[in-house]
């Protein structure tokens, strides 16, 4: 079992602040889990590894897949898996075995949800048997279409209003902690004052209780990425880089060189 449960994260309310990263492997779960309080294993996976155009077309066992993989690479941060598009809206009954599911063949610690009021009932069937949800409210990936597409949310005043009482809803209801994503700032502060589990900003506010960013913004992967994420690093040019000199030496001849072969009748 990891060292950061939901239970930690839920006591960091008001604390230092949260560090969260999306993962999708086991080399970058290695490679991120002694930094990261949560290691959420998003399905943003659709956009950001397979070139899919929003997240709808991700699938649970796409999600299980990725999710185990993460868990295998992460020792001490907390690992989230997203449940997918048309996995939990139907019923909470639906949210439980697609939920129970995720728990069972990944051995993560959580999973994440989208929605307000409409997923009260949802959030408090999974947390009373057991499952531990960590909420999702303002933009939502999953509703890209009805939202009109990836805008900021809540610039009216009825907007904010309804944001608002979703984000009092789910954390009433029995979520660890509220992924609030794309509001704008003023919203993300009051919404940060009024529920009493900790929020984690994405394009929200730095008085979020903690802040989660996609591994590929933050490393300097992604090709175009968004106007809330900063790199800190350049991983995509050192990738090109190594690329170019591999294809360099192949071409020349300098690899493989003799320390990279076996000879006749040698060790392999």
């Amino acid at each position: 079992m990891n060292a950061v449960t939901p239970r930690d994260v839920r006591a960091r309310k008001g604390g230092t602040p949260l560090v969260a990263v999306t993962a999708y492997t086991t080399p970058l779960a290695r490679r991120a889990d002694p930094h990261a309080d949560v290691l959420l294993v998003g399905d943003s996976v659709g956009m950001v590894l397979y070139g899919q155009a929003t997240t709808l077309d991700v699938s649970l066992d796409t999600m299980i897949a990725h999710g185990g993989a993460v868990v295998r690479g992460g020792k001490r941060a907390c690992v989230v898996v997203d449940l997918p598009f048309g996995a939990y809206q139907e019923s909470p009954q639906q949210a439980f075995r697609s939920a129970a599911r995720v728990l069972a063949e990944t051995g993560c610690q959580a999973v994440k949800l989208e929605g307000g009021r409409e997923m009260l009932e949802t959030v408090r069937f999974l947390t009373q048997r057991g499952i531990p949800v960590l909420g999702h409210v303002g933009l939502r990936p999953q509703a890209v279409h009805a939202q009109g597409g990836h805008r900021t949310q809540g610039r009216d005043a009825d907007e904010a209003a309804a944001i608002a009482a979703d984000a009092r809803a789910v954390a009433d209801a029995g979520a660890f902690a509220l992924v609030v994503e794309g509001v704008v700032r003023s919203l993300a502060d009051d919404i940060t004052h009024a529920v009493a589990v900790p929020t984690i900003g994405i394009g929200a506010s730095p008085a979020c209780d903690g802040q989660i960013l996609v591994s590929d913004d933050v490393v300097g992967l992604s090709p175009a990425p968004p106007p809330f994420a900063q790199a800190f690093g350049d991983a995509g040019r050192e990738i090109e880089d190594a690329l170019a000199g591999y294809a360099d030496a192949v071409r020349t001849g300098a690899f493989p060189a003799a320390r990279h072969v076996t000879e006749s009748g040698g060790d392999t």
